[in-house]
């Protein structure tokens, strides 16, 4: 293939090639140095390409095989004996290193000898040498402790991951939204981690379950429902995560169960810092649809968050880019922004949660802003969605006009109307 047409191919591929490069490749420095090695080496093997429109799989293909050298260079300059299982557990990419709760319950298991050096070793990613010189023993009491570390660490995570997947039942939901007040507190809002996929409210973690509604208003009655499942893991172009199937019920005006329900297939993947998406499946007539964080365009609206789809951060704290008076929100930056706006009591189907606001202004959609109710445990109480009065009119009438009886906030000098509220059965 000449040069000129395998850079117009290469070129068709640039923002596919990077996406992935940089989901893998936690080092931006790096990340770039090695996108020039697999240009140079695509290049050079330009001639094995015997179909051009394969030519997106065959250069992945080829990124898929120097990222994984990179690895293997990383571990094997920090002398880590390279293993998949661990690689699974302790997974590289681009949001971090990730140590998941029932990693970090493992760790809490093991001797704590043991869990200093596999925290040097592994997280603060210490040289053999360094580590003796820390502990003050030889390299190779280093080498025959880690050995013993690595395998109590493996025995004691499949134990502890076993015990803790359990059968988790789902309660039915209400048909119509419990009655609700949200209560500002004085108290300053409490950091936590909150590791919900945006939107969908489930955690990505085996042997998560849960079911939870959309209550239209001014009725408040239920008009559409999910249930999600985590059923396993997967792996998206060598990027670990967990498969989650999920059945949406549109129940219709009639509110009967007997409307449609559409099936999807969620791929999403949780590390120390965010939770992402990284596929979404579903039927298109007689087509299987696949969309990964790869497609660009046409995985992003959807289901991209943040720069590069790194996801939505899971440590929540106030960054103080939300100004709230009221019923009125300003933001403070000229960016959409997703923040901790408070502290608040909510109570619902006769209990008071302490929970954190998290205000969600045009993050996801021009027009669209969330609040959201979060508790110490990290999982949503209750989540609220409100228009801008102009959003997405077809037919000329306004929110204001088309519900006029419901709640109004001013955001950024805009007004915005409720429209309808979600409830999971975590509350029930």
């Amino acid at each position: 293939m000449d040069a000129e047409r395998f850079e117009e191919l290469l070129e068709a591929c640039r923002r596919s090639l990077e996406r992935y490069v940089f989901y893998r490749i936690s080092d931006r420095e790096d990340a770039e140095d090695l996108l020039a090695a697999i240009h140079l080496k695509a290049f050079e093997k330009r001639d094995s390409l015997l179909n051009p429109e394969s030519s997106k799989a065959w250069i992945l293909r080829i990124a898929s095989n120097r990222c994984n050298d990179y690895f293997r260079d990383q571990a094997n300059s920090m002398e880590i004996e390279w293993e998949d299982e661990l690689d699974e557990i302790l997974t590289m990419n681009r949001a971090g290193r990730t140590m998941q709760r029932k990693v970090r319950d493992t760790l809490e298991s093991v001797h704590d000898s043991e869990r200093r050096l596999l925290i040097l070793y592994y997280f603060y990613q210490m040289p053999l040498q360094d580590i003796a010189k820390e502990l003050d023993i030889p390299v190779g009491t280093v080498k025959s402790r880690l050995y013993a570390a690595r395998n109590a660490f493996k025995r004691l995570h499949t134990e502890t991951t076993s015990k803790t997947i359990g059968v988790k039942r789902m309660k039915k939901l209400p048909t119509t939204i419990p009655e609700y007040k949200i209560l500002p507190l004085d108290e300053k809002p409490f950091e936590v981690r909150w590791e919900e996929m945006m939107g969908w409210l489930i955690v990505p973690r085996l042997g998560e379950k849960l079911k939870w509604g959309l209550y239209d208003f001014p009725e408040g009655q239920l008009t559409s429902w999910m249930e999600l499942e985590v059923v396993g893991k997967a792996k998206i172009h060598g990027i670990h995560g967990v498969e989650i199937h999920a059945k949406e019920h549109d129940l219709g005006s009639a509110h009967n169960s007997s409307g449609d329900v559409t099936e999807r297939t969620l791929i999403a993947q949780l590390t120390e810092t965010h939770c992402r998406y990284l596929a979404e499946i579903h039927q298109d007539g007689d087509v299987r649809a696949f969309y990964t964080f790869l497609d660009g365009d046409e995985f992003m609206p959807n289901w991209g968050f943040g720069e590069d789809n790194c996801g939505k951060e899971v440590n929540l704290v106030n960054k103080g880019s939300i100004k709230r008076e009221g019923g009125a929100f300003t933001s403070l930056s000229d960016e959409d922004v997703m923040d901790v706006i408070g502290r608040y009591k909510v109570e619902i189907n006769g209990k008071a949660y302490d929970t954190v606001g998290v205000m969600d202004i045009e993050t996801y959609d021009k027009g669209v802003a969330t609040e959201q109710f979060i508790d110490m445990n990290g999982r949503t109480i209750l989540w609220r969605r409100f228009n801008s009065n102009d959003w997405h009119v077809n037919d000329g009438r306004l929110w204001t006009e088309r519900l006029p009886q419901n709640e109004r906030y001013i955001i950024n000098g805009q007004i915005y109307v409720h429209w309808y509220d979600c409830i999971s059965d975590y509350i029930l």
